[in-house]
């Protein structure tokens, strides 16, 4: 069927010939070919066929509007001015496509197709699909609204879990704080790992030899809590004695100055007690032990002054020679390198070196506060009992190197702390020149230097003394210091020992009695009048 007799079917404006279809020429030729026995069968098979078909009911066509589709225009605008715009649902809706069971949006359709704008089947299909759209667009605004409620539940469980991340990683960075706190805590009780700025270099390594350190009697320690526990005292006692810093308000020392025999003054350091406990056991468990070279007499059990000058004694000429700032030429390098030779690991040779050494400070006033400044570099301090026997193993190779020299060109050598002495037989004072040359050249080369204005050249022909004793034919004590005691004591018989203490000394007594024991070490006889003067007047 055509468009335009489907268009009368649906307005009603056939005929007979729209329910049923005449067969055409091929169909009539079958039928006669077939006889006039098989007519009459064929023929009930179509009236059953048209029976049944009429008794079956069609279904309702969805998009049938032959309901509007005969309205003329005039008839389709009457009909448009009676709908009210307001009682529809459908209304200025554009989210959808309105059915076609609506009666404004039926006349639209109308209005349409009378135009030519669109066709029947454009507007069947326009409405199918708008019928779709109202059956299913409620589960695919569900699905948008549950993939949108989906999206945010996963934003929120994505940034519950960054939260959760980020306290995990808080708390475990909380713990490894704490956990380095406490390490360091405990470490800080039992162990040294920093000293103070340039002195801690080489507190890592705790390597001792210590075959070495047996095989010389020397106490074995390899780390800093060895020290502690050797010295007896907790590790954080002995980080405090040993700690450099540039300014502080509490040094290791108490510091005065003394005069000098030459003029001047001497600066003096006298160690705190836990301090010079630490070191009197570093001086009687290790350094006591220490061998020493034969020129030296100073601060040596069973050597003095006498021993040092008694090779002097009968000589044609004497000369003496005085090391410039001894004690704070010997630095704390060179201090810990003598017992790091001894076989004691970097991190003790610091230890027991910042335990001997000490800079020199001054006292300042910075806002409000009195702080003890370091002026210097660490080295031997003068008070420490230490710093004679630590000076005699620096000057080791100093004694060794002077005395060899001595000997090939015939002269003697000793050495008392500071004080060097040469003497020669005669025959030699031509050599002279050449012996002091020599000697500059050698203490320059470890390390030292000559004073040079206490170098003195003694001859034979006048008085020549060696560390306070007389040399000329035996060592006997100077004459001066004899009359002078012996005239003290005298005075003191008519005013008593009180008023002939004019410097104002201490216990002038035990004053006395040590000048007295010091003639006595040089010559009994001279001394022993005047021991017997002192213990008359003090009964």
């Amino acid at each position: 069927m055509g468009f335009w007799n489907k268009l009368k079917a649906m307005l009603g404006l056939g005929g007979a010939e729209q329910g049923e279809r005449a067969p055409d020429g091929t169909e009539a030729e079958r039928a006669g070919r077939g006889g006039a026995g098989a007519a009459p069968a064929q023929a009930r098979r179509a009236q059953a066929r048209a029976t049944a078909a009429s008794a079956k009911p069609r279904p309702a066509d969805p998009y049938d509007a032959r309901g509007i589709l005969g309205l003329s225009e005039g008839e389709l605008r009457r009909r448009a001015l009676e709908i009210n715009p307001h009682r529809t649902a459908w209304i200025g809706r554009v989210d959808t496509i309105p059915p076609q069971s609506d009666e404004r949006t039926a006349l639209i359709d109308r209005g349409l197709i009378l135009r030519g704008l669109l066709t029947e089947a454009q507007i069947a299909e326009i409405h199918r699909i708008g019928d779709l759209w109202l059956k299913h667009h409620d589960a695919v605004r569900l699905a948008s609204a549950l993939a949108a409620r989906s999206a945010d539940e996963a934003i929120a469980q994505q940034e519950r879990e960054r939260l959760a991340r980020k306290e995990e990683k808080r708390r475990q960075s909380e713990e490894r704080r704490k956990q380095r706190a406490e390490a360091v805590a405990r470490r800080r009780a039992e162990d040294i790992i920093y000293l103070g700025l340039d002195v801690s270099a080489g507190l890592a390594d705790r390597r001792s030899q210590v075959e070495s350190l047996a095989g010389r009697g020397l106490p074995v320690l390899s780390t800093p809590a060895d020290v502690a526990r050797a010295l007896d005292i907790p590790v954080p006692r002995l980080r405090w004695l040993c700690f450099h810093g540039e300014a502080v308000e509490r040094p290791h020392y108490v510091y005065f100055e003394v005069p000098k025999r030459s003029g001047g003054t001497r600066l003096l350091a006298a160690p705190h007690a836990s301090l010079a406990a630490a070191q009197a056991w570093i001086l009687r468990e290790i350094l006591d032990k220490l061998p020493v070279e034969e020129p030296a007499h100073g601060f040596v059990k069973g050597r003095s002054t006498v021993t040092n000058a008694r090779p002097h004694a009968r000589r044609d000429v004497v000369v003496n020679l005085d090391l410039s700032e001894f004690f704070p030429t010997i630095t704390f390098p060179r201090v810990r390198g003598v017992f790091h030779r001894l076989g004691y690991s970097p991190a003790v040779a610091t230890v027991l070196a910042l335990l001997c050494t000490e800079a020199p400070r001054r006292a300042v006033e910075y806002d409000g506060q009195r702080l003890w400044v370091a002026v210097g570099d660490r080295a031997l301090p003068q008070g420490a009992c230490t710093s004679p026997a630590i000076s005699n193993q620096v000057a080791r190779k100093l004694d060794r190197r002077l005395a060899g020299m001595c000997a090939r060109a015939g002269f003697v050598y000793t050495r008392y702390a500071d004080d060097l002495t040469f003497s020669a037989p005669p025959g030699k004072r031509g050599d002279i020149a050449m012996l002091l040359a020599r000697v500059r050249h050698i203490v320059m080369e470890e390390g030292f230097a000559i004073h040079p204005e206490k170098g003195r050249v003694q001859r034979a022909g006048g008085r020549q003394v060696v560390t306070g004793v007389v040399v000329n034919d035996r060592p006997s004590a100077p004459r001066e210091e004899v009359r002078r005691l012996r005239a003290i004591l005298h005075a003191a018989k008519k005013t008593g020992l009180a008023a002939q203490n004019r410097r104002n000394v201490p216990d002038f007594e035990a004053h006395l009695r040590g000048r007295i024991a010091y003639v006595q070490m040089i010559d009994r006889e001279k001394a022993a009048p005047l021991l017997a003067a002192l213990d008359a007047l003090t009964g």
